[in-house]
């Protein structure tokens, strides 16, 4: 929301400033159309040309988190510790025998089935299940920083995975002053071929062709470039529930006790979606 409230601002400042300054809109808005055909068109083009058709539909859902911000909620930082410690808790007190259905089958888990966005939450899901197999198939045998080291490579991967729009989109604001710069040039090209035009003519080609390295600069430095600043920032948040799952994970390996190991995870939480401790124990208990 508040992206779509920054862009009206931008809008509302630039072409309000120009006008009240006494620029004639006029000209600006008639020349717009073809100056974004080629901006537009080449930008598309790059795009298409540097990125896979799996990178070209990421790039178009991150606008979408643009808009409605993180992915995880409050209650889904919860949800998440608390499920990770519920399944550490029947593997510490039952062994890998009863947490093997768990894990290889959380589609059918009993405890899974209590957490429905996480379940479907599919890297999060496998995060957690991948690694408990590993314990389950090898009887709880394997050293802690082995199965720390497999979960960040596989964190390492996703995070990859989930940053490619907003790289994608910030290559994108740089070549965008670039490509204002060559539809102005185009535009100067034109105007040069009707240079026995009346000055007054010849003018408000010039002025058209100096919309496409306004729009071009505007654009990148206005638009693009704070959109793939503010993907950042919400893949950023995303990724907290992950690190918080290992963290119950490697912890709990440890041997430290449960409300140690709950805060050790909840204290890696950005303080917009850090629930209070009282909070995590309580879930743990099912109140």
């Amino acid at each position: 929301m508040y992206a779509a409230i920054g862009i009206v601002i931008l809008l509302v400042m630039v072409f309000g400033g120009f006008a009240i300054t006494g620029g004639a809109l006029g000209p600006v808005m008639e020349a717009i159309p073809h100056e974004m055909l080629i901006i537009g068109g080449a930008a598309i083009g790059a795009i298409v040309t540097g990125n896979s058709l799996h990178e070209i539909k990421a790039i178009g859902g991150a606008f979408g988190k643009v808009f409605k911000g993180p992915r995880h909620t409050k209650q889904d930082h919860i949800d998440a510790i608390a499920l990770t410690a519920k399944l550490m808790k029947i593997l510490r007190a039952d062994g890998p025998v009863a947490l093997e259905s768990h894990v290889t089958d959380p589609a059918s888990s009993a405890i899974f089935a209590e957490y429905p966005r996480l379940l479907a939450n599919k890297p999060l899901t496998s995060l957690i299940c991948d690694a408990l197999t590993l314990i389950v198939v090898s009887s709880g045998t394997l050293e802690v920083h082995a199965v720390e080291e497999v979960m960040d490579n596989a964190m390492k991967t996703t995070f990859h995975e989930m940053h490619e729009p907003q790289h994608a989109l910030q290559n994108l604001a740089d070549a965008l002053p670039a490509l204002g710069i060559v539809a102005a040039v185009l535009g100067v090209v034109k105007t040069m071929g009707s240079i026995d035009k009346p000055p007054s003519v010849l003018g408000g080609m010039i002025g058209s062709a100096l919309v496409g390295t306004f729009m071009g600069v505007l654009l990148a430095y206005g638009i693009v470039a704070p959109i793939a600043g503010r993907l950042k920032q919400v893949i950023e948040q995303d990724e907290m529930i992950f690190h918080a799952v290992k963290q119950v994970v490697i912890a709990s390996l440890h041997g430290w006790p449960q409300p140690l190991v709950v805060e050790s995870a909840r204290s890696g939480l950005g303080h917009a979606f850090r629930p209070g401790l009282t909070e995590l124990l309580d879930a743990l208990r099912g109140k």
